[in-house]
């Protein structure tokens, strides 16, 4: 009896082909991402949470190859936890930033992945870093992925400075609900993670909860 031949999309690259952002408000960060996993023109996982916690006040947004993006996560999230223990105190957001750009700068030939890391700490309040291929930037906010083309018009007019935390997660959720509304690669729910000092709340608005835009 002949085997079938496997579907084309499981021996393509899993990819969080998608739309991830960060900003920066008095004393914490809001989070966000879409939910769409792809491999090739398959959508793979509906639903995946691509807010990835590495410390108890710091995540990180995930996109690019969905195997590498959660490899680094783990890695960081392990050396962040021995390293709380040797301090014997929360690791700072700068450090758990260094440590992701630091590993995809020494395997930037090997690995396909871009990582937001936000949160807050202590000394700095509420911060967001850009990471790529060893490139290290503070920012009051960023923006990735596949739906980051679509909406970045949006966040530029969009972005004023001293938002408060309500107005920075309405900045985010409009930010997803526009690019997933455009780009193929992004959709799903909504993922929201705000932090500040009392810690990290997650939220998921579905589908249909999502704000509506109309092209005029």
């Amino acid at each position: 009896m002949l085997e079938e031949p496997e579907p084309e999309w499981m021996s393509e690259e899993v990819k969080t082909g998608t739309t991830i952002i960060a900003i920066e408000f008095d004393g914490g960060v809001v989070l966000g991402s879409d939910s769409r996993v792809s491999a090739g023109a398959s959508v793979v996982n509906r639903v995946m949470n691509k807010l990835s916690p590495l410390h108890d006040n710091i995540y990180c947004a995930l996109s690019g190859s969905a195997a590498d993006a959660q490899t680094i996560a783990e890695i960081v999230n392990y050396q962040l936890h021995v390293h709380s223990i040797e301090m014997g105190e929360d690791p700072q957001v700068r450090s758990a930033a260094t440590l992701v750009k630091n590993i995809s700068y020494e395997y930037k030939e090997d690995l396909s992945a871009h990582l937001i890391v936000a949160g807050w700490d202590r000394r700095g309040g509420g911060q967001v870093f850009a990471t790529l291929s060893g490139l290290l930037t503070r920012q009051p906010f960023a923006v990735g992925g596949s739906g980051s083309f679509y909406v970045y018009g949006f966040v530029d007019a969009e972005f004023r400075k001293g938002m408060s935390r309500e107005a920075c997660q309405r900045f985010v959720l409009n930010t997803l609900s526009l690019a997933m509304s455009r780009d193929g690669s992004s959709g799903g729910v909504a993922y929201i993670v705000t932090i500040d000092k009392d810690g990290a709340e997650e939220k998921v608005i579905l589908g249909n909860d999502l704000p509506s835009f109309y092209d005029e």
